[in-house]
């Protein structure tokens, strides 16, 4: 049975969030149909567009992403202070790029004056739009609604898109946001999609690496600040260049012919979240096998659990195997 979204998240716990949606039945079409051999690759642009938008709205950023053949991969940021400190007119601005709002909120923007009556509504909206914008379910929403439309209208038909509602998993400390991040940017080379991470299409890796060759960071993406100073901060908590390396040693054993040993070499990032190549291996081609419902460290799950009212702890045997 499905878990109410509402005891999936809790910002208390993390700003975190990994989210999976698949095409129906599982079918290509975001890629090239096997059987007919009619392409639809090109849908894989629109969600990579359509994020990039919607990015820029929300109060929410993305972390990594991979869009593949019939599903796609999110690592998500959820930035609730953000919302909270910016003020009604930077709120209705904001949601109005997205939706058309209300006569009320369509009068405030106008510069026109609310009676009282008319304010009380007003703030009431406004109140239910800040927390739409840190919202993964309207983020998700928006971003999978635009694509089925315009899927539907290209193909002539109607019908879902995509297979139901998508799936969401807590990231509650470091190492389960790294390998997380890791496995989703990785997507494509499992799939013998590509060859490495700079090959590898509509992924978050590719763009980072693009910005990278000239020492910058990319916009559309979540910044990475380095070694944290406190628990979780704003930006991913890790040193750019370290992850990097990760990610392209990580792929470097997925290979065939190069199979579940990393020839001695030092991994930092590894080595500061404590867990062991073998682990790292299965944690980044197997996540979302092994892990269903919230990721982390047993004392990480403690809290999640109990902030969430939740006595079953999913996960809790192998969070504590494979992040031993």
């Amino acid at each position: 049975m499905a878990i109410a979204r509402k005891r999936q998240v809790s910002l208390v716990d993390t700003k975190y969030y990994h989210c999976i949606s698949r095409c129906v039945r599982r079918a290509f079409l975001c890629g090239e149909d096997r059987f007919t051999g009619q392409s639809y690759e090109h849908r894989r642009g629109w969600v990579e567009d359509k994020l990039g938008e919607l990015a820029k709205v929300f109060c929410i950023d993305v972390c990594a992403y991979a869009v593949m053949s019939n599903h796609t991969h999110l690592v998500l940021y959820v930035d609730d202070k953000k919302a909270n400190r910016l003020n009604d007119k930077a709120i209705v601005i904001r949601w109005h790029k997205l939706c058309k709002g209300t006569l009320l909120t369509q009068k405030f923007i106008q510069g026109e004056k609310l009676s009282k009556v008319e304010l009380i509504f007003f703030n009431q909206t406004v109140k239910q739009y800040r927390e739409r914008l840190a919202s993964i379910s309207w983020f998700m929403r928006l971003l999978n609604e635009n694509i089925a439309r315009r899927a539907n209208k290209e193909d002539n038909c109607t019908g879902r898109f995509w297979e139901g509602r998508f799936k969401s998993q807590a990231l509650l400390d470091e190492a389960a946001l790294a390998a997380c991040m890791a496995y989703v940017e990785l997507n494509p080379i499992r799939a013998k999609m590509a060859n490495t991470p700079e090959e590898s299409d509509h992924t978050s890796a590719q763009v980072r690496l693009i910005c990278a060759k000239e020492g910058k960071q990319p916009k559309q993406l979540l910044r990475f600040a380095g070694m944290p100073r406190q628990i979780m901060p704003k930006g991913l908590p890790f040193e750019l260049k370290s992850y990097l390396e990760l990610v392209e040693l990580t792929g470097r054993a997925m290979r065939e012919d190069k199979h579940g040993h990393i020839d001695n070499m030092t991994l930092p990032l590894l080595e500061r979240l404590n867990i062991s190549s073998e682990n790292w291996l299965k944690l980044t081609t197997q996540f979302t096998r092994v892990f269903h419902g919230a990721v982390g460290r047993p004392a990480s799950q403690e809290g999640y659990c109990e902030n969430l009212n939740r006595k079953r702890r999913a996960n809790i045997s192998n969070c504590a195997k494979l992040f031993a």
